[in-house]
């Protein structure tokens, strides 16, 4: 008759030490997470952006700093699902080619209002200016703060040259030419024009 001692002790040693259980849950976690997640880098489609998207101009950059700023992505998603109601009433489905120069990006998962990733050139520049003032002139049944203050702030055209050395340590192709001339593109603009600059650029590659 075979001796299953051995393995009984082994078996139970292993369910009652909690530290050796948690060592080997997370080396299986570890390994699983590197199975999918390394591969990634090495894909085309999640590493080179698609047809049509460039890196954020200083006045849509100075915008999105200000998006985030402002919490915009607590209540806006930036993704929009491979599903057929999501596809209908918000248009192409997010690929992550569209998204290789954010830095974080924000695709958030939340919808307290409607998914902003294709709302570039939906609607003008002025409606968006009178929405961000007060979004009930314009949506009486909006719960959407009003962002009066940002018609009056002025972007700081001092801080766009670092912002974009920044980001181009990370990978975004800002040449020097756009690093030198990011102060003048920003000049005298408000925070309010900036932000509706970065709206309006949002998710047109694919349009």
């Amino acid at each position: 008759m075979a001796d299953n001692s051995n393995k009984g002790f082994t078996h139970e040693k292993l369910e009652t030490n909690n530290f050796l259980m948690i060592v080997l849950i997370l080396l299986v976690v570890a390994v699983g997470g590197l199975v999918e997640i390394v591969p990634l880098f090495f894909q085309k489609s999640t590493t080179e952006p698609v047809q049509g998207v460039q890196p954020y101009p200083a006045l849509q950059l100075a915008g999105r700093d200000i998006y985030i700023r402002e919490g915009c992505y607590n209540c806006h998603s930036q993704m929009i699902r491979p599903f057929r109601a999501e596809t209908l009433r918000y248009g192409h489905y997010s690929v992550a080619g569209e998204f290789v120069y954010d830095h974080p990006f924000q695709w958030g998962s939340k919808r307290t209002g409607p998914d902003l990733h294709r709302v570039g050139g939906k609607y003008s520049d002025e409606w968006h200016r009178v929405h961000l003032n007060n979004p009930r002139d314009l949506v009486p049944e909006s719960n959407m703060p009003a962002y009066p203050w940002l018609e009056k702030n002025t972007v700081n055209p001092a801080d766009m040259a670092p912002r974009m050395k920044a980001l181009r340590l990370v990978g975004v192709p800002y040449t020097d030419e756009d690093i030198a001339k990011a102060a003048d593109d920003v000049q005298g603009k408000t925070e309010l024009e900036a932000l509706v600059a970065y709206l309006q650029g949002m998710g047109r590659a694919l349009k």
